[in-house]
């Protein structure tokens, strides 16, 4: 490959992944053209897009956009396809599992995928971590619970003995009021 076409190729690159921050790697091998149809149709759907890339080029690129990865990492070793969309690495991995895990897709997808790992927030993780990572939507959910868990405790504490007092106070008013004598009439 001349050097020209190699800039091009850097260049689409870098134009792709300029803004993407969370990626999955795959290797895909001996994956026919109707399960690779079939695949990038039904990500597509999810807004999932895949690119089977050159690992010399790609790896420079993604440092040059201050992706993190060991040296000699799993990842570029073999044919590499990368995927990348979803709302974060988690929806992302997850997705592309029910994917492959499909048993109505099985025999299209059988033994030809290998799941090298994934890029969160430009930072290598392992497959099995992502898919473990809280969803945008799941880690805002616990930081609003984190946040409002004092307050909740607060008031609880504030409220307590108001509410007692007040059960107390009703307790006599009971008593008070079924040991009144009878009023009767001259």
């Amino acid at each position: 490959m001349s050097k020209f076409i190699k800039s091009l190729e850097m260049d689409a690159l870098r134009a792709t992944f300029r803004d993407v921050r969370d990626l999955a790697v795959l290797s895909a091998v001996k994956l026919n053209s109707q399960g690779e149809y079939t695949l990038r149709a039904s990500l597509r759907k999810k807004q999932i897009r895949l690119q089977v890339v050159k690992n010399s080029l790609t790896r420079k690129v993604l440092r040059e956009l201050n992706i993190q990865f060991a040296e000699d990492s799993p990842f570029w070793a073999g044919p590499t396809m990368l995927a990348w969309g979803a709302g974060s690495v988690s929806e992302l991995t997850r997705e592309i599992d029910s994917e492959l895990k499909d048993v109505k897709k099985g025999p299209l997808y059988k033994d030809r995928f290998t799941r090298k790992g994934a890029i969160a927030d430009g930072q290598a993780v392992t497959w099995e971590e992502a898919v473990k990572m809280p969803t945008r939507t799941e880690a805002i959910g616990r930081v609003v619970t984190l946040a409002l868990s004092p307050g909740r405790r607060l008031m609880s504490q504030i409220l307590g003995p108001g509410s007692t007092l007040l059960g107390q106070v009703n307790t006599v008013k009971d008593k008070q009021g079924s040991e009144a004598p009878a009023v009767t009439a001259p």
